[in-house]
């Protein structure tokens, strides 16, 4: 079974945290954010990636062209503006079909 994984800050993480889920990246600075999404993609055993949305903007344009591409791990991103619609293309992504239709 795969696992789902957070990147954010800690006021970010701790409702993660509360719920349950053991594998979150805390990060401060723009450097942590490219670590933590590299270790990421590095896994095998995390299925669904959580970040927010303003860190995955800070991502150089590289790694975010390799996250778009990846069908696993899956990033969802949480914040800002674009939700249901870019959920539904991740999720469309993910398992090849649109749910919506």
């Amino acid at each position: 079974m795969k696992k789902l994984a957070v990147v954010g800050d800690p006021d970010f993480t701790i409702g993660f945290m509360l719920a349950g889920i053991s594998d979150i990246y805390e990060v401060a600075s723009d450097d942590e954010i490219v670590k933590a999404v590299e270790d990421v993609l590095s896994r095998d055993d995390v299925g669904i990636v959580i970040i927010k949305q303003e860190y995955l903007r800070k991502l150089p344009p590289a790694l975010r062209r390799e996250i778009d591409e990846r069908v696993e791990p899956t990033f969802v991103s949480v914040g800002g503006t674009g939700g249901v619609e870019e959920l539904r293309e991740k999720i469309r992504k993910a398992i090849g079909v649109d749910l919506w239709k």
